[in-house]
């Protein structure tokens, strides 16, 4: 399952930290802070989410 949820975690990454960059650009803070943190936070939500999808899976 490790395996499993490391490849799901490449691609949960990319996609929740493109969606938290875009939703800070959107919202009218184009500086490096709220860019960098959106996607802090999309890298750390995506560890229990690709845990979860995985353990579906399986």
């Amino acid at each position: 399952m490790t395996r499993l949820m490391m490849l799901l975690f490449s691609m949960v990454a990319t996609t929740l930290m493109g969606v938290g960059i875009v939703i800070a650009l959107v919202s009218g803070h184009a500086t490096l802070q709220p860019i960098l943190i959106a996607a802090a936070v999309g890298f750390i939500l995506a560890l229990p989410v690709s845990w979860y999808i995985a353990k579906q899976l399986v």
